[in-house]
Parts: C-alpha cells; sequence; structure tokens
C-alpha cells in the first residue's frame, strides 16, 4: 500500500510540473506577439512626442530668451544703483575713517598730555607725603607727642566736650522740668495715697473688742438693735458687728471717742447689764475716766520735759496725744521725744533751753484737734498756740517745724531738727530696724558700684546719701550725669519712703611740703 501511495503522490506531481510547463510556454507566445504590437505602437508615440517636445522646446526658448532679457535689464539697473550706494558709502566710510584717524591722534596727544601730568602729579605727591611725615616728625618733636598719642588725646577732649554739653542739656531739662515738678508732684503723692493709704487707715480708726463668746453679741445689739444704736448714738463711733467670731469692731476716726466706747463695752460686758439706760450711765463714767487718764498723760507730759505753766486746756490737748499716732509713732510720746532734744540741742548752742522744749513738745499739739476740726496740724496748733496766749516764739516754731514758713529764729530751726530726728531715728515709726540697717547698706551699695566713687556715706536717716568722688575720674562738668545715673539706679534697686536726696562731692586738693 505504501508503494502504490508514493507511486500516486510522484504521478501527479510529475503531472502538475508538466501542466507549469506547458502554460509557461503558451503565455511566453502570447506575450511577445503582444510586445511587438507594442513596440510599434511606442516608436509612433514616441514620434509624435519627439515633435512636440521640439515644438515645445522652441517655444519655451523664446519665452526663456524674452524672460531672461528682461531680467538683465532689470539686473543691470539693480547693479547700477548698487553700485552707486556702494560708492557713496565707500566716500562717507572714507570721510569716517579720516576723522577717526584725526580723533585718535588727538586722543593720543592727550594721553601723551595726561601721563606727563599723572606722572607730575605722583611727584607731587611724593614730595607731599615727604613733607606731611616730616610735619608730623616736627610736631612730635615741638608737642611731645607721639600720632597716636595725639589722636587718643584729641578723641578724649572731644569726649570731655560732649559731656560738657551733655551735662549742659540735662541742667537745662531739669530747670524745664521744675516748673511742673510740684504739680506732677502733687499728681503722684495722690494717687499713692489712692492706693496705698487703704491699710494705714483701716488701722488707725478701728479698735477691737474682745467677746467672752457669740452670745454676747446678740446681748450688745439687744432688741432691734437699741443698745447698739445707744452706744453709737452716745460715743460717736460705729460698731461694726459681722461674723469673725468674739469679736466686734469699734471704726471711728477720733480716737478719743473710740477709746470711751472701747472702755464702754468693757465695762458692760463685765456688768452683764446691758440697756439703753446702763449704756448711758457707762458711757458717761468711761467718758469722765478718760478724761481723766488725758489729764493725767498731759501733767505727766509736762512733768517729764519739765515744761510748766501751761494752760490747762492744752494740758488736755497733750493729753489726748496719747490716743493719736503718725505713721505708727505714737504723737505724744513724739512730742515728749522731741522736748527733749530741743532742749539739749539749745543748752549746746547756748539758746534758751525753757523756751525750746516748751516748743518741742506743743509743736504737734494740732494733731489732737485733727478729727473735729479741718485744716493742717500745723494751721491747727498754731491757732490754739495763739488761742491760749503761747509766746510769738512758740507760735512760730510750731509754723515753721513742716517748713511751711522759712525759719526767722534758733528756736523754730532747733525744733524742726529736733521733730526731723525723732521721726528718722532707727524704730521710732514703723520700719523694721533690721529692715532700715539693710536698706542703708543697700543705699552704700548702689553708689558704691559706681566708677570713680570713693567713700559714700548714707546719712539723714537713709534720707540722703553724700558721695565722695575722685577728682581725676569725674571732672565737675561730668557731675550731674553721674548723679542721674546714680538717681535711677536707686529709683529702680531699692524700695524708700519720701525721696532720697544724692549729694556728690568733688575736692581737689594739693599737698607739697617745705623743706
Amino acid at each position: 500500500m505504501d508503494w502504490l501511495h508514493w507511486t500516486l503522490i510522484g504521478v501527479s506531481v510529475a503531472c502538475a510540473v508538466v501542466g507549469v510547463i506547458i502554460g509557461f510556454l503558451i503565455r511566453k507566445a502570447m506575450a511577445e506577439k503582444q510586445i511587438g504590437s507594442a513596440e510599434a505602437q511606442a516608436k509612433k508615440l514616441l514620434e509624435d512626442a519627439i515633435k512636440a517636445a521640439e515644438t515645445k522646446r522652441k517655444e519655451y526658448m523664446l519665452e526663456a530668451k524674452e524672460e531672461i532679457m528682461a531680467s538683465r535689464k532689470e539686473l543691470d539697473a539693480e547693479v547700477k544703483e548698487r553700485r552707486n550706494e556702494l560708492n557713496r558709502q565707500e566716500t562717507r566710510l572714507a570721510n569716517k575713517e579720516e576723522n577717526l584717524d584725526r580723533k585718535v591722534d588727538a586722543i593720543e596727544k592727550k594721553e601723551e598730555a595726561l601721563a606727563s601730568k599723572v606722572k607730575e602729579t605722583e611727584e607731587i605727591k611724593e614730595k607731599l607725603s615727604q613733607a606731611h611725615e616730616t610735619q608730623i616728625k616736627l610736631l612730635e618733636k615741638i608737642s611731645g607727642y607721639s600720632a597716636e598719642e595725639a589722636k587718643s588725646a584729641l578723641v578724649k577732649e572731644l569726649e570731655d566736650d560732649v559731656r560738657h554739653e551733655q551735662a549742659q542739656k540735662l541742667v537745662e531739662l531739669e530747670e524745664e522740668f521744675k516748673d511742673e515738678a510740684d504739680k506732677k508732684a502733687k499728681n503722684i503723692i495722690s494717687l499713692a495715697i489712692a492706693r496705698c493709704a487703704a491699710d494705714h487707715v483701716s488701722e488707725a480708726t478701728i479698735s477691737v473688742v474682745a467677746l467672752p463668746n457669740d452670745e454676747m453679741k446678740g446681748r450688745i445689739i439687744g432688741r432691734e438693735g437699741r443698745n447698739v444704736r445707744a452706744i453709737e448714738n452716745l460715743t460717736g463711733v460705729e460698731l461694726i458687728i459681722d461674723d469673725t467670731p468674739e469679736v466686734i469692731t469699734i471704726s471711728g476716726f477720733d480716737p478719743v471717742r473710740r477709746e470711751i466706747a472701747r472702755l464702754s463695752i468693757e465695762k458692760l460686758i463685765a456688768d452683764g447689764r446691758i440697756h439703753p439706760t446702763r449704756i448711758e450711765e457707762t458711757v458717761e463714767k468711761a467718758r469722765r475716766e478718760v478724761e481723766a487718764t488725758i489729764k493725767q498723760a498731759g501733767e505727766k507730759a509736762t512733768f517729764e520735759t519739765g515744761v510748766h505753766g501751761l494752760n490747762n486746756e492744752l494740758v488736755k490737748l497733750l493729753g489726748r496725744l496719747k490716743y493719736r499716732t503718725s505713721y505708727g509713732q505714737n504723737v505724744l510720746t513724739h512730742s515728749i521725744e522731741v522736748s527733749t532734744l530741743a532742749g539739749v540741742m539749745a543748752a549746746e548752742l547756748g539758746a534758751d533751753v525753757t523756751l525750746a522744749k516748751r516748743a518741742g513738745l506743743l509743736h504737734d499739739i494740732g494733731k489732737a484737734l485733727t478729727a473735729e476740726i479741718e485744716g493742717s496740724h500745723v494751721q491747727i496748733g498754731v491757732d490754739v498756740a495763739k488761742k491760749y496766749k503761747e509766746s510769738k516764739e512758740i507760735i512760730h516754731a510750731i509754723e515753721a517745724h513742716h517748713g511751711d514758713v522759712e525759719a526767722q529764729s534758733i528756736i523754730a530751726v532747733i525744733v524742726q531738727a529736733a521733730d526731723a530726728i525723732s521721726a528718722a531715728r532707727p524704730g521710732a515709726r514703723r520700719e523694721n530696724l533690721e529692715n532700715y540697717i539693710k536698706r542703708l547698706q543697700k543705699l552704700e551699695e548702689i553708689a558704691n558700684s559706681f566708677d570713680g566713687v570713693e567713700k559714700t556715706f548714707a546719712i539723714q536717716a537713709g534720707r540722703e546719701i553724700r558721695i565722695m568722688v575722685k577728682p581725676e575720674q569725674i571732672k565737675d562738668d561730668t557731675m550731674p550725669l553721674v548723679a542721674r545715673d546714680i538717681v535711677k539706679k536707686i529709683e529702680s534697686e531699692l524700695e524708700y519712703p519720701g525721696q532720697i536726696k544724692v549729694n556728690l562731692i568733688r575736692e581737689s586738693r594739693v599737698v607739697d611740703y617745705a623743706k
């Protein structure tokens, strides 16, 4: 079967090859015939095309010649125009070249002249430098200073001039500000009083009475408050009964009235009978006791100071000062102390000791009536002294002890000084002695921290600081600036009452010995 299969395949392939060859021969014969016919047609078409092309060529040649002629004419005209333009440009360039040549020649001449001048300038500069050096050496030889030393001296002199002008300006500004100083000071003080007076007023205008128990509050108040009203009407004070346990507060500006009310309430509590009738009796009894105490205190003050012959009313007013305080200092004690100090100073100065003591004892007498009479204690004291026929010297001393008027007598000056000493001594008023000492030490430390300060002394109980400066370091014209700097540092670092006077002292001493 295989050989038959392969035989059939071979026969089929052979037949296919024979058919292809026969087909090729037939297509070749037909193609040759067609080619021959096509060649004849092509030859004829070629001849016709050659003839047409020759005709067209002749036509195109004629058109081209015409166009060439026209183009040549245009080109010739354009070439002629461009040639003319080039000729004109060549002429302009030639002129420019001539101008440039002339300019170059001029510049070269100027450069030569400039070079010559530069050379001359360098020679002159060299001569000036040599002359400058010669002059500097000559000046150094004459003055005895080198250039750097002279420069330093000039700078220092300029600094001194500037400091002098600055100090003068500072003095001028201070003079300008003095006109408004009083007004501003009053505003500042009034503001300080408004902010800081509350605690002091509270302490100076109230008294406290201790109760055995809270039930006593109700008994003191009474039915519908009749007992409280009776006490307030009879004594002229205000009773503050609040939630504070076992305490009643008495408020009033008159210390004598507060003392009468305090004594009356204590007696009522001790007695236990509290009703309007009993209150009236007790208040009257307390008033007599307080008046007796006041009189005794006044007599004791006159006895201690050795001041005799005072009007009885003045003695009573002195006794009222027992219940009056000023900045925490008892006014009666202060008056006795001023009287003693004034007597000692008068004895040292050879003045009238008795008169000085009397003036010192009475200088604050007006404070006994400040709760009843409007006005300053100085004016009230003057009026009281006049009323009870005190001498003119005493009246003047009272009037001048705070500087309201200028002191015209030695007694007035002594009382003024004694008053300041008593008020300013350590521990006299509400200031802890340790804090006082620390404040004075701090004040001196601040002043010593500045260059040129030699010694410092805090005096007048810290109201003034005396500063000795080195004259070779601090000049007269710079002292206002140094004082201003010290003041600013004190204001920023130290807390103090009132004001502090900064006193700078510059002293130049020359010591020599004759041998």
